[in-house]
C-alpha cells in the first residue's frame, strides 16, 4: 500500500486462567487450563469515562444468555500479560513511519508493562512471519525491530488469525496481540468477519488506536474505525482515532493503565462443550458504570477448546529481561 496511509495500532487482549488472586501474581510455571470455567475480562468506567478501581466479587453480575451466573473466580489486581506484538511490515511503513512506531512499540513494552510480562513478535506484509518466539528480552525484541526492512502488501487481518494459535500457547494468564500497521489492509485471505469469529473461539479481546498523521490520501488508503469498531466492541475492547504520532505514546499509556486496572471474572458455564455461541452480559449492582467486556463466545466442541482458558502445557519459560 503506498503513498501516506495512517498508523494502526491493535492491541488484542485474552483474559484466562482465574486462581487466587496472590497465586496468580506470583505463580511463574508455564501456563495450565481448567476445562470448565468461563472468563470474562472486564474494564468499569465511571460516568465521565474514568477506571474505576476497588471493587469486589460480589459487586459483580455476570449472565450467559440472559440466566445469572455465579463468579467463582475473581481477580481484582493487575494480572501478568503475554503480548504478542504483530507489526506491519508493507512498503508503506518505510522511512519516519517504521521509526515512530518502533520507538511507541519499545516505551509500550518496556516502560509501560510490566517487567512480569513477556512477548512474541510477528511481523506482516502480505503474509505473517515469526520473528522471535516468547521472550522477556528487551535486546532480542529489539533486535528483531531494528532488522526489518518494508516491502510488499498489507495482511493485518490473516497477522490476526495467525497470532491467536501463539496466544494459545503463552506462559502468563491474560495475553494480548498488539498489531501496528497502517490501518488499509489490502491483502488478507481472512475478512473482518473471519475475525470476528476467530476471537469468538477465544477469550482474547482487542484494543485499536488509529494514527491518522496527513489528512490528504486516497479513500482506500485511510483506516476504517468503524470495522475496527466492529472488531474491538465485540471483544471487550476499544478503537481509538488519534491525529498524529505525537498522540500514540499518550494513547499506548492510557490503554496500559487500563490493562493495570481491570477485573478477571470467572464462571462455570451450563453448556460445556456444546459448540454454540452464548451471549455475556456483565454489570456491577446498584451503579451507573458503563462495563467493557466480552459480548459472548462460541462454545468449544471438545474438552479443552479456545472459548475456555487455553493451554500452554509443554511451554517453557521466556528468557528473562
Amino acid at each position: 500500500m503506498k503513498g501516506a496511509a495512517p498508523i494502526l495500532v491493535t492491541f488484542l487482549l485474552a483474559g484466562t486462567a482465574l486462581a487466587a488472586q496472590e497465586v496468580l501474581l506470583r505463580d511463574k510455571r508455564p501456563f495450565r487450563s481448567s476445562v470448565d470455567l468461563t472468563s470474562v475480562n472486564v474494564t468499569v468506567l465511571d460516568t465521565n469515562g474514568a477506571l474505576v478501581t476497588g471493587l469486589g466479587r460480589d459487586d459483580f453480575e455476570v449472565y450467559e444468555d440472559g440466566v445469572p451466573q455465579v463468579v467463582s473466580q475473581f481477580v481484582g489486581g493487575r494480572v501478568p500479560v503475554s503480548l504478542g506484538l504483530l507489526l506491519d511490515t508493507s512498503d508503506s511503513m518505510f522511512g519516519p513511519r517504521l521509526e515512530e512506531a518502533r520507538g511507541a512499540i519499545d516505551r509500550f513494552l518496556f516502560e509501560l508493562l510490566d517487567r512480569q510480562d513477556e512477548f512474541f513478535i510477528l511481523a506482516f506484509n502480505h503474509a505473517p512471519h515469526l520473528l522471535t518466539e516468547w521472550t522477556a528480552n528487551p535486546f532480542e525484541v529489539r533486535r528483531a525491530l531494528d532488522a526489518i526492512k518494508p516491502s510488499g502488501a498489507t495482511a493485518a487481518y490473516d497477522a490476526v488469525v495467525a497470532g491467536l494459535p501463539l496466544v494459545a500457547r503463552r506462559n502468563r494468564q491474560r495475553a494480548a496481540l498488539v498489531i501496528v500497521s497502517d490501518g488499509a489492509d489490502t491483502a488478507s485471505d481472512a475478512s473482518p468477519r473471519d475475525v470476528r469469529n476467530a476471537l469468538l473461539r477465544s477469550d482474547a479481546f482487542i484494543y485499536a488506536i488509529a494514527i491518522d498523521a496527513r489528512p490528504q490520501r486516497a479513500i482506500n488508503a485511510r483506516v476504517n474505525p468503524q470495522t475496527l469498531r466492529e472488531i474491538t466492541d465485540q471483544s471487550g475492547g476499544r478503537t481509538e482515532v488519534v491525529q498524529s504520532t505525537a498522540e500514540l505514546e499518550s494513547a499506548a499509556a492510557r490503554i496500559a493503565d487500563e490493562l493495570s486496572h481491570q477485573y478477571l471474572l470467572g464462571y462455570t458455564s451450563s453448556h460445556g462443550t456444546d459448540g454454540k455461541f452464548h451471549s455475556i452480559r456483565v454489570r456491577v449492582k446498584d451503579r451507573d458504570y458503563k462495563i467493557r467486556a466480552r459480548s459472548g463466545y462460541i462454545a468449544p466442541t471438545d474438552p479443552v477448546g479456545p472459548a475456555r482458558r487455553p493451554s500452554a502445557e509443554g511451554a517453557s519459560e521466556p528468557s528473562g529481561r
